[in-house]
């Protein structure tokens, strides 16, 4: 026996897993009192069972945050027998390391609340770096979005020999390689450099490293934050031959903070992809923008779980 318990961050996502798993969820009662401080109180049972609770990091993170945490201090105090929190979006990614002298390493520090709160064990999806996994003192599973992308564009039957999956950066050229791989295209990737802090980040590209001329390109990253950065990236490739028509871009999160929208809108890219591991309100879609459901596969997970299987194979 198991439960699923759903925070406010997304609550659409939750309830489209429970119909995926034919479950109902574990009703709650959570509010805000007026001066701001998160109640929590579960109406059902969850005594030596299996608890599952869906919370992402939406732009309101640090809500989101202190409502898992009080959510789990109730689940935990309700003597379930195993709590997992699936955290399809973990904010604060970014900050994993100390950039400059005197930083906090918040990922860091947000993995040891979680666990301190009374996780047993965080899923996680396309997490910003690898090493996060290690800031963990449970068990964690990084899943993969990557076949839910494979599927979209293997329906779309494009060439693939005219393809090439482009990494705006160095660093997720790991994760665009594997990518490729699977869609059986080629890899470029953006070498840019990237000055201080998101708020007055500027990046600047260098050179395109791979050759896009007259191809059909999807640069593929985790998040897309202000869209800076993936804007560039499409004119650096337009500047190097790339079909200036045919340029999609790819992204697990959602994240679409400041001007966005807008960004994406002048860029005019021929789609972007992302998936729901964060809600994406009305007011933030445009034309061309896809949406697909992370739902099934947490689903699965949490069947594999709870029926004792492995869930390795859902990590690439």
């Amino acid at each position: 026996m198991y439960k699923i318990i759903s925070g406010t961050s997304h609550p659409q996502l939750a309830k489209a897993v429970a119909k995926q798993l034919k479950k109902e969820l574990t009703k709650t009662e959570i509010y805000r009192f007026s001066c701001g401080e998160v109640y929590v109180r579960l109406l059902d049972s969850v005594r030596n069972q299996d608890v599952f609770i869906i919370q992402t990091a939406t732009s309101d993170v640090n809500e989101d945050y202190m409502e898992l945490f009080v959510l789990l201090d109730a689940v935990k105090r309700s003597i379930a027998h195993k709590i997992t929190v699936i955290l399809p979006h973990f904010g604060y990614a970014r900050q994993d390391r100390e950039a400059l002298p005197r930083e906090p390493i918040s990922a860091k520090l947000f993995a040891n609340l979680i666990v301190k709160a009374g996780a047993d064990h965080v899923i996680m999806m396309h997490v910003h770096s690898d090493q996060i996994q290690g800031f963990f003192d449970v068990t964690t599973d990084n899943l993969s979005t990557k076949r839910l992308f494979v599927d979209y564009f293997n329906k779309k039957k494009l060439n693939m020999k005219n393809v090439v999956v482009v990494s705006p950066d160095a660093g997720g050229a790991k994760m665009a390689t594997r990518f490729a791989n699977s869609l059986g295209a080629k890899l470029a990737i953006i070498h840019k450099t990237r000055a201080a802090s998101n708020k007055k980040q500027t990046s600047t590209v260098s050179h395109v490293v791979g050759d896009v001329k007259g191809k059909t390109t999807i640069i593929y990253d985790d998040l897309i934050d202000t869209a800076g950065s993936v804007c560039k990236a499409k004119e650096a490739l337009i500047k190097n031959g790339a079909d200036p028509k045919n340029v999609y871009l790819v992204s697990s999160h959602p994240v679409f903070s400041g001007h966005s929208i807008r960004n994406l809108k002048q860029a005019a890219f021929k789609e972007v992809v992302v998936t729901d591991t964060i809600p994406v309100p009305k007011e933030k879609n445009f034309k061309g923008l896809k949406v697909l459901s992370v739902a099934p596969l947490l689903a699965h997970v949490i069947e594999n779980i709870t029926s004792k299987k492995s869930v390795s194979e859902l990590h690439s």
